[in-house]
């Protein structure tokens, strides 16, 4: 097929947003995130989106360029309104889901903006969004009791475990706030663990646990169904795409959808579509993102039961801005498009 580059132009740039704090999570530290932002030219009209690595399904910076760069434009074609036919043909080629978010958020933005729109309403949505949590790294009893007081404003809290501290950091969370409580284990525990901390977790009334065990540990999740009383569980990183949300539907209760693993806005709403069909909770999730990339999810997030739209709050620098925050959630722009500018 012959591809006129000359009607469709991608840009690929470099980003490293700083956290205004160091974030521990069970199997890594980091001071930086890096992510890619693209600008996808048409007509006159510029649509912006931001991809961030699947890290732990070995994507990186370097590798999202090199694709968007060498292989992306080729796939997208010259048309920006083609949006089914570039997501079959992006997801033909196998990885890159990072690359893919960007390109998905970009042509997104791209209609929005060329019908007047933001995109919630083309899409047929609201922008309003159930309250989103925000995350309390790993740290020492004294590091927790300090981000939990200055969280003060948020009416969710999701305090990541996975350290052998876990019952008395969630005790001096209790203690300090108010909020709602859910944890998020990235894989950390073990069945054993699971099994002596659940009544403790049911008595402080916890919502639920994401991801607990690793993502291929399927027969320590359904060990857990054995267990009473228990919390519910919802999958994160064992729930990649729409495929998965059928098998995530046999062993647990919910699904973390995040566009980072589902390359974008269009495979998240069909995952989102299937895990209602299928009778599970529904949350929408985020990477460290500025306000370019948690926008794009913001679209999405009237449809879901939870959401953890908080990327954007972790860092210090802000190359977007234009999103909306209100009683205690995530409120997605008016302004054409995903609604947010270049600062």
């Amino acid at each position: 097929m012959y591809v006129d580059r000359t009607l469709m132009e991608l840009r690929a740039h470099r980003i490293s947003l700083v956290l205004a704090e160091t974030f521990t999570i069970a199997r890594e530290t980091r001071n930086v995130e890096e992510v890619v932002h693209v600008e996808l030219e048409h007509d006159g009209i510029i649509g912006y989106g931001e991809g961030a690595p699947v890290d732990y399904w070995g994507e990186s910076q370097d590798s999202m360029v090199a694709f968007l760069e060498d292989e992306a434009p080729a796939l997208i074609g010259g048309d920006p309104y083609a949006r089914e036919y570039i997501g079959r043909r992006l997801a033909m080629r196998p990885g890159e889901q990072g690359a893919k978010q960007a390109i998905d958020a970009a042509l997104h933005d791209w209609v929005g903006k060329r019908l007047g729109e933001p995109l919630w309403r083309v899409l047929g949505l609201s922008p309003t969004s159930p309250p989103t949590s925000y995350t309390i790294g790993i740290d020492s009893i004294e590091g927790t009791i300090d981000r939990t007081r200055r969280a003060s404003g948020f009416k969710v809290l999701k305090v990541k475990v996975g350290a052998p501290d876990d019952l008395e950091r969630l005790k001096a969370v209790r203690e300090n706030s108010d909020a709602r409580i859910r944890i998020d284990g990235n894989e950390g525990w073990t069945i054993e663990t699971a099994r002596e901390l659940m009544p403790v977790l049911v008595e402080m009334g916890v919502e639920f646990v994401e991801q607990p065990f690793p993502a291929a540990d399927i027969d320590s999740f359904r060990a857990l169904r054995e267990v009473e009383p228990r919390i519910p569980v919802v999958i994160d990183e064992g729930c990649k795409d729409l495929l998965d949300v059928a098998r995530v539907a046999r062993y647990a209760e919910g699904v973390n959808i995040k566009l980072a693993k589902a390359g974008g806005i269009r495979e998240s709403l069909r995952m989102i579509h299937a895990a209602r069909a299928l009778g599970l909770q529904v949350m929408l999730g985020c990477m460290i993102e500025s306000e370019l990339g948690i926008a794009a999810a913001a679209q999405l997030a009237s449809l879901v039961d939870y959401v953890d739209l908080d990327g954007h709050l972790l860092i210090s620098n802000s190359p977007f801005t234009g999103l909306g925050f209100r009683d205690g959630g995530v409120v997605a722009s008016a302004d054409p498009g995903l609604g947010v500018r270049p600062e």
